[in-house]
Order: structure tokens, then sequence, then C-alpha cells
């Protein structure tokens, strides 16, 4: 769709309509559409200075054993986390997990501080167990 026009659907056809003043609504759903919107594919967890000094909370550590012990080894090829340093005693490190180590971590009776999503770990994330983020 050019700049500057707005789309009308009028159940036969679609027509094209100059905009004479368009509004910031306008530019956003000019924007959306020229990029749609990015699935959300990895839970942001905060694990504190208390959590980390458990090695069970690590998922490198915990979750192979577990995975070996419950018969899923065929998840590691599906599983994807990050981790990234924090900078506070509460949040003292970051998990960047997508849904099926998410899932697997509650499964193991985690009970994750979840404070976000978004589509990809930071650059400066480490991948810590399992596959690298893809598109």
């Amino acid at each position: 769709m050019a700049q500057g026009t707005r789309l009308f659907i009028d159940g036969k056809k679609n027509r094209m309509e100059p905009l004479s003043n368009p509004t910031s609504n306008d530019l956003l759903l000019r924007l959306l559409s020229e990029h749609p919107h990015e699935a959300m594919n990895y839970t942001v967890i905060a694990q504190s200075a208390n959590e980390v000094q458990d090695i069970q909370n690590a998922p490198s550590v915990s979750m192979g054993p577990y995975l070996v012990s419950s018969g899923q080894t065929r998840l590691l090829t599906t599983l994807s986390i990050y981790s990234l340093r924090g900078s506070s005693r509460e949040q003292m490190r970051f998990l960047y997990m997508n849904v099926t180590a998410l899932r697997l971590w509650k499964d193991m009776g985690k009970q994750p501080n979840q404070i976000g999503t978004q589509h990809r770990p930071p650059h400066a994330a480490l991948l810590s167990l399992g596959v690298p983020f893809s598109e």
C-alpha cells in the first residue's frame, strides 16, 4: 500500500483513497502492516542471589539429569535457554526460556519469577542449554 493512502474494504472490491491529513493511528497501522507482529518466543525469568546460590536452579546443571530420568531426552533438540548476568540481588541472573524449556522448568517443580517476554534473547546473552534461537 502506498504511503498516504487508506485501504477500504467494501464487500466486493478494495479501493484506495488518499489521506489528506494522516493521523498517528494511520502511521501506526501502516507500520504494523509493514512489520508484522513478532511472536514473543522467550519468557524472561529473573533469579535472585539466593536462587543462584542453589546449583539446581541452573538449567544447564539440572535439566539434563531430569530429562534422562524422565525419559524425555528428545526434548534437548527443542529447548532453548539463554542466560544473562543481572545487576541486583533481586535480579542476579536472567534466563530466557522458550516455551518448551519453560514448561519443563515448571514440570521440575520450579516456580519461576516471570518478568516479561520477548521475541529473542539479547545479543549479550549466552546459550546455556539447548539449541540457538533461529527465525
